[in-house]
């Protein structure tokens, strides 16, 4: 029998659900660490991001074991780089229970400008050792709950609200029964609340499970970014992910190169740089270690960008990747 939570959720999605294609930038609103706003086309993005990570464990991880001061103090001149490449917005990743702290990044982005979005959500992935245990068993109802109450009230009592979901599954087709209730989760709280949904997944085996899960729910495939796709050796998947609507998302260039240029030539040979999300995906800090050893944000822009130009990139081409792709990505709407 279905709980009131559940009858609540269908009621309320099943009156306030108008789902629309974003196809212009009036009226486009996205989220950071301040509250919602219009944002143009013309703002650079860093779209996939983390500035601290802690791989401790759910039901280990303690905020209060990482000073402010300290972290900043290292991190910082880091995050000051991104002014020479007039970044406005850093998408900052890192998932509850893994180290996000809506506190420490509200201190960054007021002493740095950059505006900074950070999200709801649980991260199933390397085998459930991040969601706590108390989640484990929740209905994806009773998760979406919790993920919607962020986006209304506020997360953790602050008045900083997510901008985004963030999710992570194991690549594996069937998906892991916990994995398969995020992603329903993630779809009930797109649908109340217009949040896009970033799952760390890996390779297409992992992400055509959620894509079916997703067109069931009646969410659009606009509203999902499959991360980690540089992953997937066989490029016609991100063909088939494209024509769908899904944004594809080629993290990890704090960490790699070549392999990146490579996909970027096919997405832009084969007409698909519209779908295309780009990123670092490197340059946390953490806690448990006593050096850190921190990749730069900056590899797109000193090494990429011209790679790019050198490889027939038109200035559009790369407007599209760091500027209008991730605020359509993130823009807030329910589709």
């Amino acid at each position: 029998m279905a709980s009131i939570l559940q009858y609540t959720l269908i009621l309320t999605l099943l009156f306030t659900c108008a789902c629309t294609s974003i196809t212009d930038y009036q009226g486009l609103m996205v989220q950071d660490l301040e509250g919602m706003h219009e944002v143009t086309s013309d703002k650079i993005w860093l779209s996939h991001e983390h500035t601290l990570v802690d791989f401790i464990g759910a039901d280990l991880i303690d905020p209060k074991k990482w000073n402010h001061d300290s972290v900043i103090q290292v991190m910082l001149p880091y995050f000051e780089e991104l002014k020479e490449f007039d970044v406005d917005y850093f998408v900052d990743c890192t998932p509850n229970f893994i180290g996000r702290d809506v506190i420490l990044l509200e201190k960054i982005s007021k002493q740095t400008g950059i505006r900074i979005l950070t999200n709801t959500g649980l991260y199933g992935a390397r085998n459930n050792h991040f969601i706590p245990s108390f989640a484990k068993e929740m209905t994806p109802e009773e998760l979406a709950s919790l993920w919607i109450d962020e986006y209304e009230n506020g997360i953790n009592g602050t008045s900083i609200k997510p901008g985004f979901i963030k999710i992570g599954v194991d690549a594996t087709t069937p998906l892991d029964t916990i994995h398969e209730r995020l992603v329903k989760a993630a779809g009930l709280t797109h649908l109340k609340t217009g949040l896009t949904t970033a799952s760390h997944t890996g390779q297409a085996l992992g992400f055509w499970p959620q894509a079916e899960i997703i067109k069931q729910m009646g969410v659009s495939p606009e509203a999902f970014i499959w991360v980690h796709a540089q992953f997937e050796e066989d490029n016609s998947h991100y063909l088939k992910a494209a024509s769908e609507g899904y944004w594809i998302s080629l993290d990890g260039l704090g960490w790699e190169f070549d392999n990146h240029v490579e996909k970027l030539l096919f997405a832009k040979q084969n007409g698909i740089l519209d779908r295309i999300l780009i990123s670092h995906d490197a340059g946390w800090y953490d806690p448990q270690k006593e050096e850190q050893s921190i990749q730069p944000y900056t590899t797109i822009f000193k090494r990429l960008i011209p790679e790019l130009k050198k490889q027939g990139f038109a200035k559009n081409e790369i407007k599209q990747l760091i500027s209008v792709n991730p605020a359509r990505a993130y823009a807030i709407a329910v589709r």
